[in-house]
């Protein structure tokens, strides 16, 4: 029987907020079991991109990665938050290891090919290096992974953290019975945005296009739901989205995902 492997994405906005992150690293830290998390960090790396004077440039909701932008997210998504979370972590009794995909070559990616928009230094995941992580795994260690891939080349690439979360998923399925949670300030998919009641307890592939259709599922969630289904279809036997509810073994807190 497979050990199951908990590999969960924080959004941006509980990073921002200190209580929220607490309540969120104490849960984290008590998942029985083998556990991976990935962060991302976009508020905070536009807040300091503002503070040096560089005006943050997105498109369709993506971050335009110009070297001056790409060397902020370094800094903040590899060092700032990465290693405040690792910190945190270990005074919770977590061995935790911060980790880009550049270290032990754990994620290598694509520079985004120019079409319509040059994203500049985005990069797209290639490879996941399943046996090293394995072994990281193996030996007690949790890593912490933050936006951050490389090209194998010496180049550093700004990587959508859903993404990673879910590449990293569906690498490990093999190994592992996977969860995989995208863990964010909302409690799930609601059917009314301003209604916090409104959860939609599960979706699967005809009902997500519908509420697609309907413009229930917009914007920001888009990216996110496909990472997820592409997850499921490709070896991961479970995807909960939500709030510190998904932790929970009560399935109407939150919304669970199937094919």
């Amino acid at each position: 029987m497979k050990q199951t492997l908990s590999i969960v994405k924080i959004g941006g906005n509980l990073i921002e907020d200190n209580a929220a992150l607490n309540s969120f690293l104490t849960a984290f830290s008590e998942l029985s079991g083998l556990k991976i998390l990935v962060h991302g960090g976009g508020k905070k790396a536009s807040e300091v991109l503002g503070q040096l004077g560089i005006t943050p440039q997105m498109t369709n909701g993506r971050r335009i990665t110009d070297q001056d932008t790409l060397d902020v997210v370094t800094m903040v998504y590899g060092g700032l938050i990465n290693k405040n979370l690792v910190a945190r972590l270990q005074a919770l009794g977590c061995n935790a290891l911060g980790m880009s995909g550049a270290d032990a070559n754990s994620i290598q990616a694509r520079k985004r090919p120019i079409k319509e928009v040059d994203y500049g230094f985005a990069g797209d995941v290639a490879n996941v290096n399943a046996e090293k992580l394995n072994q990281i795994l193996q030996i007690g260690l949790t890593p912490v992974f933050c936006a951050l891939t490389h090209n194998g080349k010496g180049q550093l690439l700004n990587t959508n953290a859903d993404t990673i979360a879910s590449e990293i998923a569906i690498s490990l399925s093999t190994n592992y019975h996977i969860v995989l949670y995208y863990c964010f300030e909302l409690p799930g998919v609601l059917e009314d945005i301003k209604d916090p009641k409104s959860i939609i307890s599960k979706i699967n592939g005809d009902s997500y296009q519908k509420l697609v259709d309907k413009g229930i599922i917009a914007q920001g969630m888009l990216p996110k739901m496909h990472n997820a289904f592409a997850s499921l279809k490709n070896g991961v036997r479970e995807v909960r989205i939500g709030n510190l509810n998904v932790f929970q073994k009560e399935k109407d807190n939150y919304t669970t995902l199937v094919i």
